[in-house]
């Protein structure tokens, strides 16, 4: 579905901005074709859609700086966006704004095996980081789903997790040093590749930040050696209970895997139609659990786990003995979310955390949510560090059915907090959570979190509209309200 440009006005202020923008930039970086900007007018979470008023592609910063600094004169807004990837809507575009595209920035700038650092731009893909270290023994840590396709700078930005993140951390764990461009168009640099800095942690400040302080144009990642030894079990259980239950006791015992996934029948039953992983059918819960280190290590930590699993009234357990039936263990999972599109029309991703011990609680509360919808709801998340995953499936077709599958995630968010939980644990808020901000933080809090945001962006042009449920003037904290994706620019259309 396409949406209609901006009025008259808009239009004409759009036009200065092209001739301004192309006084520097050449006229295949300045995107104005209203079909080539259909392929902006979304990030992953497609429920919403906004063409925007033009996209620009910058190559080097020096180029960033000079968009930063026209915009930020003619008070023009800019959405940055890295691959596209965001599940929250935090690329979402505005209708009188741009957006900054990164994708040219797709270079490995320097990589230091001595130091275990990686110096790249931007753009590059998560993955790329792994295949330009591997021939080394070395790989980069933080693994989402899209790793394939999800970019560096967007990682950054949304603190992107994955299925490794339990031992090896989230993406503020593994970068040590940032290059972004303010809205001003003033060039910073935080950290490098020396382990920590005096001052303020403004590299932790702006991992996570969602692209409302600034334009990240380069990154220093962190890279780890290869473990010796790596070994997958795949466990099942009778009830999604007894696999919350066998987690809790896994880290009770100390271990700590390098992952803990976590599906339940519905994605077992999709996932093993879809790629034939080896999938217990029979089984109600699955666990893959991930073990790495010395190979002694590993043999003692399998046994262990499988004497807990017993414990949990396990009914299968499976271990790979070569790094082909680890890939194929691995498989299913990494397929889940395409494979749910098998049986479903659409489906609604959500992202919570919760603490481990609420596992078992969790699901069987969104177990009765899913009845009193009447839609059906699959579990694939990452179990060890209680970060929940619940799809929603329904037809976009019926109506109703979305703004119905909204209101279940937003319900199952609201347990996450009533558990002791948090609303995001790597999608970020962007404008999916952005309403259900004030459940979690006073406004208090919310005001402090604003103050930061005008202390790097104090008009307020870098990606507004995501994030705060109210949005303050930086001068006052004065009184414009955000509600249901109503701002001082047009409304969010919705598909």
């Amino acid at each position: 579905m396409k949406m209609p440009l901006p009025d008259r006005q808009v239009m004409a202020r759009r036009d200065e901005l092209i001739n301004k923008l192309k006084s520097f930039l050449h006229p295949e970086q300045v995107v104005i074709d209203a079909d080539a900007l259909q392929a902006y007018a979304s990030d992953g979470l497609t429920a919403y859609q906004q063409i925007p008023l033009l996209v620009v592609l910058p190559e080097d910063t020096a180029q960033v700086t000079q968009i930063l600094r026209l915009c930020s004169a003619l008070k023009v807004k800019v959405v940055p966006r890295g691959a596209g990837t965001s599940l929250s809507g935090g690329a979402l575009p505005l209708e009188d704004g741009i957006v900054i595209s990164m994708g040219k920035f797709n270079r490995i700038l320097d990589i230091d095996f001595d130091n275990r650092c990686v110096v790249t731009q931007s753009g590059v893909t998560n993955l790329a980081i792994t295949d330009a270290v591997r021939h080394r023994g070395f790989y980069y840590a933080p693994d989402p789903s899209s790793q394939i396709i999800c970019s560096i700078g967007g990682n950054v930005n949304e603190n992107a997790g994955g299925i490794h993140c339990l031992k090896y951390g989230l993406t503020t764990n593994n970068i040590l040093g940032l290059e972004l461009v303010l809205m001003n168009g003033d060039v910073i640099r935080l950290g490098g590749k020396h382990m920590d800095a005096e001052g303020y942690d403004l590299l932790g400040l702006l991992t996570g930040s969602e692209g409302l302080l600034g334009v990240v144009t380069e990154v220093t990642v962190r890279i780890l050696q290869s473990p010796p030894s790596v070994r997958a079990m795949l466990l099942g259980f009778p009830s999604n209970e007894l696999a919350g239950e066998c987690v809790t006791k896994i880290i009770a015992a100390g271990i700590i895997p390098a992952g803990i996934e976590m599906m339940d029948k519905l994605a077992i039953q999709a996932a093993e139609d879809f790629c034939h992983a080896g999938y217990p059918l029979e089984a109600t819960a699955l666990l893959i659990v991930e073990l790495d280190g010395p190979a002694l290590e590993v043999e003692a930590l399998i046994d262990t786990v499988r004497e807990i699993a017993g414990i949990c009234q396990s009914q299968s357990v499976k271990v790979s003995e070569n790094d082909e039936q680890r890939h194929r263990i691995w498989a299913g999972r990494k397929a889940a979310f395409p494979a749910l599109g098998t049986i479903s029309p659409d489906y609604y991703c959500m992202d919570g955390t919760i603490p481990r011990k609420q596992l078992a609680n969790v699901l069987t509360k969104m177990a009765t949510l899913s009845a009193e919808y009447g839609l059906r709801v699959a579990n694939v998340f990452h179990a060890g560090d209680g970060n929940l995953h619940p799809l929603i499936l329904f037809d976009a077709n019926i109506d109703g059915e979305m703004e119905k599958a909204e209101q279940f995630g937003a319900d199952i968010l609201k347990l996450c907090v009533e558990v002791g939980g948090v609303l995001s644990g790597e999608h970020g808020i962007g404008v999916e959570k952005r309403d259900l901000m004030s459940i979690y933080f006073t406004e208090q809090d919310l005001q402090q979190q604003q103050r930061v945001k005008c202390a790097f962006d104090p008009e307020s042009h870098l990606n507004p509209g995501k994030m705060f449920p109210t949005l303050r003037r930086c001068v006052e904290l004065g009184r414009l309200h955000v509600h249901q994706g109503k701002l001082p620019f047009p409304d969010i259309p919705r598909l």
